[in-house]
């Protein structure tokens, strides 16, 4: 057996194949949307994934406002967050949060699903969620992604 068959092959920037691709959130349900946005962005889904290195895809997420939570999450979920003030704890509900910004909800699932370092901040820049149909990186030519 030749020795030298079977070589391992790591990516890096140079060497990454990053497409843009383009997800419907509409009727999807929160967590299992954010679970496989993740994971494109990650690069999970590709053949020469390496765990630290950016060799994802950049992920156009659209229809955010018609996304659906399960059960009485709408009104049980709190999302916490803290000001650095003392006494400066907010709570806020999905329903709150999606009377803002609905992209709001599926950037904090995603972010929450990606590595706590240097490489999940980076990678968190690669998620563009907009809550219409219409998007501003036609450009950039993404494939449409069935989930």
């Amino acid at each position: 057996m030749d020795a030298l068959s079977y070589k391992t092959v790591s990516a890096n920037d140079a060497t990454a194949d990053k497409q843009w691709v383009i997800v419907d959130a509409e009727a999807a349900v929160l967590g299992r949307l954010a679970s496989e946005v993740a994971k494109m962005i990650r690069g999970k889904h590709k053949v020469n994934y390496t765990p630290h290195v950016d060799c994802g895809d950049y992920v156009i997420v659209i229809n955010a406002d018609k996304i659906k939570l399960t059960g009485k999450k709408w009104d049980d979920k709190v999302y916490i967050s803290h000001t650095g003030y003392p006494g400066g704890q907010r709570e806020a509900t999905p329903r709150q949060l999606k009377a803002k910004s609905s992209a709001i909800i599926i950037e904090h699932a995603v972010r929450g699903m990606l590595p706590k370092n240097r490489l999940g901040r980076r990678l968190f820049t690669k998620l563009y969620v907009y809550e219409g149909a219409e998007h501003p990186h036609a450009a950039q030519q993404p494939k449409e992604i069935k989930l």
